[in-house]
């Protein structure tokens, strides 16, 4: 098939991409051209950029039989796409997140029927309405992958503080987790994640249909970064802290933890497998942990460390817990 990816270079894209490819499909990339060279040989890349309609017109009246979009964060972005691909296209696959389940409501494992509406999280309102705006329409025939946390070159993190992180653990800092970091939380490979989803392309069961991608096991965060530590070679040292604690010094972790993290996500996938067959997802940690480690000390010994304020807020919380702890003991 004729496959366009809106996106095709990012942290799940690219696996897609190159998972496309060895599947046979003809498969172009249209973003605004960087990291080109990590796409396969057979891959026709059109660099530009998607808030530029007229080039993006262009591109989908030379017609695809799929459309995969990586990049849409909002519903005008969705709007925009059915304008210029409607009658041009076989498949759009809209790419959401497990983000828009309502975990505070739903039941674990999540199925589809699962509640949806997260409603303290800004970036999972936008997916949200990005789904709606298909849902609403008959001009083209789509399908709904929601992601959950899957992982290829950034280093799994509960408050999205990046390679932080990892230059804490190797400098022997402290790292901070919400709560007891004992629920279970899903991390999937990008390259697991990459089957299901090209299996998806054509066919026509899943049309109009939502699913999620997932491993099927759940791990706690304070597992998780010990194995971040171990896959280091450091020991991990965690300082738990409760979640509207961390809220109330930084507003912007309100959204990821109270209406996501902090709540058992775990996965029933049979949904995905009654429609595209089974496959595999890693379910071990250090597995799931080699490759993004991997990109981190790359990214670690080319670019010296240096303190930033993320640095300094951790500091601070840090510092404010141990207070605690010492005022807590000298009244007992």
């Amino acid at each position: 098939m004729k496959v366009l990816f809106i996106g095709g270079s990012g942290e799940i894209s690219l696996p897609c991409v190159r998972e496309a490819v060895g599947a046979g499909h003809r498969v172009t990339v249209y973003n605004r051209g960087r990291n080109l060279g990590d796409l396969p040989s057979e891959v026709e890349a059109v660099a530009g950029d998607i808030e530029d309609a007229g080039a993006f017109r262009t591109l989908a009246a030379r017609g695809f039989d799929v459309v995969c979009q990586f990049l849409a964060l909002t519903a005008d972005r969705v709007e925009r796409d059915l304008a210029a691909l409607a009658g041009r296209t076989g498949q759009y696959i809209l790419v959401s997140s497990a983000a828009v389940y309502d975990k505070r409501a739903a039941g674990t494992p999540l199925t589809e029927e699962a509640p949806l509406g997260n409603g303290l999280w800004d970036y999972a309102r936008q997916k949200l309405a990005c789904e709606r705006v298909l849902r609403e329409q008959d001009r083209l025939d789509y399908t709904i992958v929601r992601p959950a946390h899957t992982i290829r070159a950034r280093l799994p993190t509960m408050m999205l503080e990046g390679d932080m992180i990892g230059r804490r653990m190797l400098a022997g800092r402290p790292v901070v987790i919400a709560d007891d970091g004992d629920v279970p939380w899903t991390l999937t490979r990008a390259s697991d994640f990459a089957v299901p989803f090209v299996r998806l392309f054509g066919r026509a069961e899943a049309f109009g249909e939502a699913v999620h991608i997932a491993a099927g096991h759940g791990h706690g965060w304070s597992d998780i970064y010990r194995a971040l530590g171990r896959s280091l070679g450091v020991e991990a040292h965690i300082v738990h802290v409760p979640a509207e604690t961390l809220c109330e010094f930084n507003e912007e972790w309100r959204g990821p933890l109270l209406g996501d993290k902090v709540w058992p996500t775990v996965f029933d996938c049979s949904k995905i497998r009654r429609l595209v067959g089974g496959f595999e997802a890693s379910a071990d940690l250090d597995a799931i942990l080699g490759e993004p480690v991997a990109h981190f000390l790359r990214r670690y010994a080319a670019t010296p460390p240096g303190e930033t304020a993320m640095d300094r807020l951790v500091d601070r919380i840090v510092e404010s817990r141990a207070v605690a702890s010492r005022d807590h003991r000298g009244s007992t």
